[in-house]
């Protein structure tokens, strides 16, 4: 499975940005995704997911309200829309799928792509 996280880049606080993630899978419907993060020095964490129906979505506290996850099957990507951007959002942001429901732990994702930079300046 290849995954290609793209659309980081330095923003200031308040900006948004939307990140993409174009996976090399066949039968995209068949598999759950996941946003997740990781900050210098810190564990990676779960930002936001997506079930393979559009409806089922789930979001970490800390994003919920500012965050979107979204998927486009037709064309291999999940979308991650981010508004009202923190310096706390600052980290690398990695997707992953899975083939079954939405899960929060990291460990429950077996792939991972090279992830996209996100900075966020005061």
């Amino acid at each position: 499975v290849q995954l290609q996280a793209s659309g980081g880049g330095l923003v200031q606080a308040g900006d948004s940005l939307t990140l993409s993630c174009t996976a090399s899978l066949r039968s995209l419907f068949n598999y759950t995704f996941a946003w997740f993060r990781q900050a210098p020095g810190r564990e990676r964490e779960f930002v936001a997911a997506i079930g393979r129906s559009s409806d089922s979505t789930n979001y970490a506290d800390s994003v919920k309200g500012r965050f979107t996850i979204s998927r486009d099957n037709a064309k291999n990507t999940i979308y991650l829309q981010m508004n009202s951007l923190k310096v706390d959002d600052t980290a690398v942001y990695y997707c992953a799928p899975r083939l079954g429901s939405i899960q929060l732990g990291s460990r429950y994702y077996k792939s991972w792509g090279r992830g996209t930079q996100v900075t966020v300046s005061s």
